[in-house]
């Protein structure tokens, strides 16, 4: 037998990976047997109701197999998980587009959202950087959402979400349009081969402040990175230190270089920022209309439904699993 390289176990970091994936695997094996079990049961009702010749089983027949179809669903779709960060927390920036307060109001619709979503998971949410609204809702917010498969999951939700209602806003009552960006990247801890020269970033320091609530350590100073070849800006005022805060955005910084160069694969500025789109008409990735009629559609998969309240409350799965079939489906053909 194999043994592990000397002094592996005594690595902190690399042992908690071995375990938490040895926990992960150990909770898939547990997932197939309970799968297993509730098939065999089905088939046992379904030939007792033949044998007995009893309708009236139907009906927990039904809501047997109903149970059995949700949870081989999520199983197999957690199968699609594959990338090699998807495993990883996540870390969301969500940016208000023009329109004023309504964009920020939706921003801080959007906000809540995730944070319910999340919640639904049992993953845990922590507030990285967080700017008010002039009047009402979120300028922007970065936060990083904690938990398996968390980046794998919420990579589906980057863009920009177009929402269409009657303003609370316009004395007038009228129709409004308003758009907010978001972008998902995985917390890579790892130090990676990503080369950044000090002459092409500035950093500034700001007061911490927003309606962050206990997450926010309103002493602590602020930092913004800005990595001026590419235009990309991160920011930190959650933890208790600014050199803290520095590390964290520049581990932001990082992770967020390291995926727009291997989205690239080309060393030219333009390539290497990507597509980058204007948070505006056209460009939207999902449109949330509240009037004159309620529904919730991506433009991606289709995935489409009406029931616009149990979206903003956090139910998302659909859309997500709708994403992760697609883009699966798309690389699988783009191979053959």
């Amino acid at each position: 037998m194999e043994m592990e390289a000397p002094g592996f176990w005594d690595d902190p970091e690399r042992s908690n990976l071995k375990m938490k994936e040895l926990k992960n695997l150990k909770d898939t094996v547990g997932q197939c047997k309970k799968l297993e079990g509730q098939y065999e049961d089905i088939l046992t009702l379904i030939e007792m109701g033949y044998e007995e010749n009893d309708a009236s089983m139907i009906p927990e027949i039904r809501q047997e197999l109903d149970e059995f179809v949700s949870e081989f669903e999520e199983l197999r779709i957690s199968t699609l998980l594959s990338g090699e960060y998807d495993k990883n927390n996540a870390i969301l920036k969500l940016n208000a587009g023009a329109g004023g307060t309504e964009s920020c109001d939706w921003c801080g619709m959007l906000y809540r959202m995730y944070t319910r979503w999340a919640e639904r998971k049992g993953f845990a949410v922590e507030v990285l950087d967080y700017l008010d609204g002039d009047e009402a809702g979120i300028k922007s917010v970065t936060f990083q959402v904690n938990g398996l498969n968390a980046y794998g999951y919420l990579k589906s939700e980057k863009g920009v979400h177009r929402l269409v209602r009657i303003s609370p806003f316009n004395a007038q009552g009228k129709r409004q349009t308003s758009f907010v960006s978001l972008d998902v990247m995985p917390e890579i801890e790892e130090d990676l081969d990503v080369e950044i020269d000090e002459k092409d970033l500035r950093i500034d320091t700001y007061r911490s402040s927003g309606a962050g609530g206990q997450h926010i350590n309103k002493t602590s100073s602020a930092i913004r990175i800005t990595h001026i070849p590419t235009g990309t800006v991160v920011q930190c005022q959650n933890e208790r230190s600014q050199f803290q805060n520095k590390d964290k955005a520049m581990q932001m910084l990082k992770a967020k270089l390291f995926l727009l160069k291997q989205e690239a694969n080309v060393e030219k500025l333009s390539d290497i920022r990507g597509e980058v789109k204007e948070i505006g008409w056209g460009n939207q990735i999902r449109s949330y209309v509240l009037q004159p009629y309620t529904m919730v559609k991506d433009h991606r998969t289709e995935v489409e439904t009406g029931n616009v309240d149990a979206v903003l409350d956090g139910a998302l799965d659909g859309f997500i699993n709708g994403y992760l079939k697609w883009i699966s489906v798309s690389q699988t053909q783009g191979t053959e």
